[in-house]
Order: C-alpha cells, then structure tokens, then sequence
C-alpha cells in the first residue's frame, strides 16, 4: 500500500509541471503546447509543425513580407536616384555640346586670321597697294569679331610669364635684366574658347 501510495504521489507531481495531453499526443511542458504525436512540442510563440519540419515561429510570414516591401522600396529609390542622375548627366551633355558647338568651325577661321595679319604686319610703301590693305584689314576685323560674338578672345602672352597652359615655347633667348621664363615674342597669337584653349601663343622666352 505504501509503495502504491507514492507511485501516485509521484504521479500527481508530474501531472502537475506538465498540461494534460489526449492519448493521440504526447505531454509538453508548461512553456510549450500539447502537438499531436507527428509533430514535435513547440514554444508559446511557435505553432506546431510535422515531424519533417521545424516548428515555426507565427511572425515569419509577416516578417518575410515586411522585408520585402521594405526590398522593393529601396530598390524604388535607388531606381529613382539613378533615374535622376541620368537624367542629370543627359541635360549637362545636351548643355556642354550646345555650349562648344561652334569651337572646330571657330578653330577652322583661325589660319585665314593669321594670314590676314601676317600680311598687314608687311611694310607697304605703295598708295595703291595700301588701300587693298586697308580692305584687308577690314576684312580680318570682321572675322575676328564674329569668332568674338562666338567666344573667341586673344591670349596675352607679350611679357607675361610663360604659362605651358596658355603658351606653346618653341624658342629660348637669354636677355640682360628680364626674369628667367619670361614671353620676349609671340610668333602666332593664341586663342580662347570660352573656358578653353582653342590654341596655345606660340612664343619665344628669357632663359
């Protein structure tokens, strides 16, 4: 009787720290729900699942779909921002070719300017031939003025220090009282585009 009486005891004890489970499923622990004997016991915060599977917490589908709307929305922006910056990139170049779209044919006007104003530097004793000159000389203003109205401008380099930027030195010559790199002579004007060279000043300088 004794021996019977603890058995129960003992019984009661384990009922106790357990929930009661049908005779299909098997006892779980009070941190658990009671699962049917093909599944495994899972946590409060899980549903069961099949013996094949692992138990499965109730926030994953909801979590996987919250991820990937927040995916998609990133994706979204970054699509947006790369939009943008196209669209950045494509109006700057539009702007950029209008911009220096005259530059060759303004670069092309410059050998006929120099011809012009190598031959008025000529010394011209003739009255006949002096008038052509004149007309000349009018001529080379009016080019100079439309590559002017274009964006063209003369380089100053007479006297300036020498800039590999702006000249071209093709000469050196060592003068008494100039600073070393110094333009003594230009040989063939240079010329501006806007911001850019359209040529470099050809020039002499001091040693």
């Amino acid at each position: 009787m004794a021996k019977e009486k603890k058995a129960k005891e003992v019984k009661e004890e384990v009922l106790e720290e357990s929930k009661c489970c049908s005779d299909e499923s098997e006892c779980c622990s009070d941190d658990s729900t009671c699962c049917s004997e093909e599944s495994n016991c899972c946590s409060d915060e899980s549903t069961c699942c099949s013996a094949e599977s692992t138990c499965c917490k109730e926030e994953t589908l909801e979590e996987k779909l919250s991820k990937e709307v927040q995916n998609l929305k990133d994706q979204l922006l970054r699509n947006q921002a790369e939009l943008e910056n196209f669209k950045k990139r494509i109006n700057d170049e539009r702007i950029k070719e209008r911009k220096y779209a005259s530059m060759d044919v303004c670069k092309g006007l410059l050998s006929p300017l120099d011809t012009f104003d190598l031959a008025l530097k000529q010394e011209i004793k003739d009255e006949a031939t002096l008038n052509f000159v004149k007309g000349f000389k009018m001529i080379e203003d009016q080019i100079f003025n439309a590559l002017k109205d274009q964006g063209v401008c003369e380089i100053e380099a007479q006297d300036k220090k020498y800039d590999p930027f702006y000249h071209q030195a093709i000469m050196k010559e060592k003068l008494e009282g100039v600073e070393p790199e110094m333009v003594t002579d230009v040989l063939q004007k240079g010329y501006m585009f806007k911001d850019r060279v359209l040529r470099p000043s050809i020039v002499k300088i001091s040693e």
